[in-house]
């Protein structure tokens, strides 16, 4: 068993590496657009590593079907509503006038607003 809670350990660490990657992504990219894309990635990675951590523990340490349960549902939905939610805000903040720093080469947002 010591093998594996070094393999728990190591998953919970690379999503607080990832988590701590995000948070410094948000403060030093140059515009709206590239800290929405850093920190909607790097906090997705970061918590499937921490959840794929904590899945782990609760299976064969914890050994409760409740908590896996619980993990698993969590870890699905910030997959899928992450970047959903990263998407509408960025379309949001596009639609009142917000624009990278340089020239976008493609701009779907342009196509959707009829720009």
């Amino acid at each position: 068993m010591t093998a594996l809670r070094i393999v728990i350990d190591l998953l919970i660490a690379v999503g607080a590496i990832f988590a701590l990657a995000g948070t410094i992504g948000v403060n030093k990219m140059p515009d709206t657009f590239s800290r929405m894309q850093a920190s909607t990635c790097t906090s997705t990675l970061g918590v499937v590593g921490v959840c794929l951590g904590a899945l782990l523990y609760a299976i064969f340490f914890k050994q409760d079907p409740a908590t896996a349960i619980k993990v698993v549902v969590i870890g699905l939905l910030v997959i899928t509503i992450n970047p959903v939610g990263a998407h509408a805000i960025m379309k949001g903040a596009y639609r009142h006038g917000v624009r990278p720093d340089k020239e976008m080469k493609i701009d779907d947002f342009r196509r959707d607003f009829d720009e």
